[in-house]
C-alpha cells in the first residue's frame, strides 16, 4: 500500500512540474516574463532539473533584464548540457549586461596543452570513449587469439597496443576532467554591488568592488564569508549572502 501511495505521489508530482513547465511555455510566448519565470521557478523548487528548464528560466529573466539571475541560470543549463550552443550565446548576450570587465588569465606551456586536452569532451564523453575502446582491445584481442596469419595476427596485436593507450588516456582524462569538476565551486553575484574585502570581516579594507552578474570561484569557506578568485586570478573575501554558488 505504501510502495502505491509512492507511486501515486511521485507520478502526481512530475505531472504537476510538467503542468508548470509548460504553463511558463504559454506565459512565455504572451510576453509575460514575470509569470513564467515564477512557473519555472515552482518546477526547479520541485526538484526537477533540466537544461531546456533552466535555459527557458534564464530567458525569462533576461527578457526582465534581471542579469544575476539570467545568467546564472544560462550557467546552469551550461552545467548539465555544456555544449547547448543556444545556452553559450545567450550567456554572452547576457554578460554583455553586467558592469564589470574581468579579464581571463591565460594559461601557458604544458598545463595549457592538458587543459586544452580535458576539454575536448565533457568528463562523462571521455568515461564513454573508454568504455568504446574496451569493447575494441576485446575485439582485437579475440582477432588476435583466432587469427590464423602471421600477419593478420600482427596487425590485431598493434591494434591491441593503440586501443590500450587510447584507452588508458581517455580514461584518465575522464578521472582528471572529473575531480576538476567537483573542486570548482562557481558562482555568481547577486548583489548590486558589493565589496570584496582583503580579509574575513567587515571592517577589513576594501580589495575591489563587484556588480551583480559577475561569476566568480569560491575556494574557501569561513563562517559567512566566502574567499573568492576572479578569473583574472584576483582574490579577496565576499559575504556568502552576496553570491549564489552554481553547484
Amino acid at each position: 500500500m505504501k510502495k502505491l501511495l509512492y507511486i501515486v505521489l511521485l507520478v502526481s508530482q512530475v505531472f504537476w512540474a510538467q503542468t508548470a513547465f509548460d504553463k511558463g511555455n504559454d506565459f512565455y510566448k504572451k510576453e509575460k516574463y514575470e509569470e513564467a519565470a515564477a512557473s519555472y521557478e515552482q518546477v526547479v523548487q520541485s526538484g526537477k532539473q533540466s537544461a531546456e528548464l533552466y535555459f527557458n528560466l534564464g530567458n525569462a529573466y533576461y527578457k526582465l533584464h534581471k542579469v544575476a539571475p539570467a545568467i546564472y541560470n544560462y550557467e546552469k543549463a551550461l552545467l548539465l548540457n555544456p555544449k547547448d550552443h543556444a545556452a553559450q550565446t545567450n550567456l554572452h548576450f547576457a554578460q554583455k549586461m553586467t558592469i564589470d570587465e574581468i579579464k581571463v588569465v591565460p594559461k601557458v606551456g604544458f598545463s595549457k596543452m592538458i587543459n586544452d586536452l580535458l576539454d575536448v569532451f565533457h568528463y562523462e564523453e571521455w568515461a564513454w570513449i573508454a568504455v568504446g575502446s574496451s569493447a575494441f582491445f576485446l575485439l582485437c584481442f579475440i582477432g588476435y587469439y583466432f587469427a590464423s596469419q602471421t600477419v593478420v595476427k600482427r596487425i590485431f596485436f598493434f591494434g591491441m597496443f593503440v586501443v590500450l593507450l587510447s584507452m588508458l588516456i581517455s580514461v584518465s582524462a575522464a578521472i582528471a576532467e572529473k575531480d576538476n569538476y567537483n573542486s570548482e565551486r562557481p558562482a555568481i553575484v547577486f548583489a548590486e554591488v558589493v565589496p570584496v574585502k582583503s580579509e574575513p570581516k567587515a571592517t577589513a579594507s576594501d580589495a575591489f568592488v563587484l556588480h551583480e552578474g559577475a561569476k566568480v570561484f569560491v575556494l574557501e569557506s569561513l563562517d559567512n564569508w566566502r574567499k573568492i578568485q576572479l578569473t583574472d586570478d584576483t582574490e579577496g573575501w565576499i559575504e556568502k549572502d552576496a553570491i549564489k554558488e552554481l553547484k
